[in-house]
């Protein structure tokens, strides 16, 4: 059954909507990548934040958190797609599948601090704010829906193991439609984990470069309108996804990339595509040394003949349980009829390969998506424990 994704709402450090993300996204705009200080003791490091307030919340129990405003944001913008589907298949007939890995840890650190120092935790502080599932929970009151409603938390592919969800509901007739997406908010307990690991950047990430050193890490939310049945102007769809796990380290990817060969061709092979099919590849491409030595393997393996990719992480940094759904939308941006001059997100490094990787096709700002019909994009996605995932956006059949 073809999934139609038939509308999106983003925001992220690109942007607060598909317009503006796409205008930034295609002219390799780094601006949202910013130097700040009070994420990590003693050190400023680059975070791709979303700037300017946000829309104020409904006055909904325990959903207060700076996750859900992000997540209330996409959602606004696609409300009126949203109340045509409510009218068209019914409040059940609807369900919500999302990834996140932060939800509202933010809230409830802050909310621990309070307690830690006056011995009470502050008026506004619910615990229900961090479980993992709030998003969906607050989608779900927040639109009145009574379809399936659940979140997906697995790192770094969370949102793209959501859209894989969101298919499934829609094959087995649980649903007609499905929020599917992804939101993380930045949190000093993320930053502060992955510093520990080692493993920030102090500089815009440089994937792929020889002197890559670390990730960024970002904030955002995305929210597509799946369905059975084509609902917009353009039918773009997701034709496959495949996952993985290779278990090969708690957070190390294996080496070889093993794991990540066998999503792609996983994803292939549910498509029904060959690698030939595939015009653009969005990579994880986290400026990780590991993940880009066992990233590069896979693909080099996968398409001998190269297929034209990028790594957008220096302009949207790393937004983990947002990622998959993000690049998954930047493949649709590309795919957009509102994309007249064909634009791909352009690969943004020091261009200072290493020698130690197989060479790849980066897109540059001049390269184009070839018109051939019908189009098909890839998106990687990798997260700790050797959790993989491959998804193919293209145009519906």
């Amino acid at each position: 059954m073809t999934a139609y994704l038939n509308a999106l709402g983003v925001i992220c450090a690109l942007g607060r909507d598909k317009q503006q993300v796409a205008r930034s996204l295609f002219a390799g705009d780094c601006s949202g990548m910013r130097a700040a200080a009070g994420w990590v003791p003693e050190r400023s490091v680059p975070v791709a934040a979303v700037q300017g307030p946000l829309a104020s919340m409904p006055p909904l129990r325990q959903q207060g958190s700076r996750n859900n405003q992000l997540l209330l944001e996409a959602a606004l913008q696609i409300r009126g797609d949203i109340d045509r589907a409510i009218a068209r298949y019914g409040h059940s007939r609807i369900g919500i599948v999302l990834g996140t890995s932060t939800s509202g840890i933010d809230e409830a650190s802050r909310g621990i601090a309070h307690y830690l120092r006056d011995r009470h935790f502050p008026a506004d502080y619910d615990y229900r704010q961090q479980e993992l599932g709030a998003p969906a929970n607050f989608l779900a009151d927040w639109l009145d829906l009574s379809g399936p409603a659940y979140v997906i938390s697995t790192a770094c592919t969370s949102s793209a193991r959501a859209l894989m969800s969101a298919r499934r509901l829609l094959d087995l007739g649980l649903c007609d439609a499905v929020l599917c997406g992804g939101v993380d908010s930045l949190c000093k307990l993320t930053l502060n984990g992955f510093s520990a690991l080692e493993a920030v950047s102090e500089q815009r990430c440089n994937p792929f470069s020889v002197n890559r050193d670390g990730i960024n890490i970002g904030e955002a939310a995305v929210l597509f309108l799946m369905s059975k049945e084509t609902l917009g102007a353009q039918p773009i769809a997701l034709l496959g996804g495949g996952a993985s796990s290779d278990a090969h380290h708690i957070s190390a990817p294996e080496p070889s990339g093993r794991g990540a060969l066998q999503a792609m061709q996983k994803a292939l092979h549910n498509a029904g595509l060959h690698a030939a099919q595939i015009g653009y590849l969005n990579l994880h491409g986290t400026a990780t040394q590991h993940n880009d030595a066992m990233e590069s393997l896979a693909v080099d393996q996968l398409f001998p003949a190269g297929v034209p990719c990028s790594s957008t992480k220096p302009m949207s940094g790393h937004t983990l349980g947002a990622a998959g759904a993000l690049e998954a939308a930047f493949c649709w941006l590309s795919l957009s009829s509102d994309n007249a001059a064909h634009a791909l997100p352009p690969h943004v490094w020091d261009a200072q390969a290493d020698p130690q990787l197989p060479p790849l096709h980066w897109v540059t700002a001049t390269t184009r998506l070839e018109q051939n019909a019908p189009r098909c994009l890839m998106s990687n996605s990798f997260a700790f424990g050797g959790n993989n995932v491959s998804l193919i956006i293209g145009d519906a059949p």
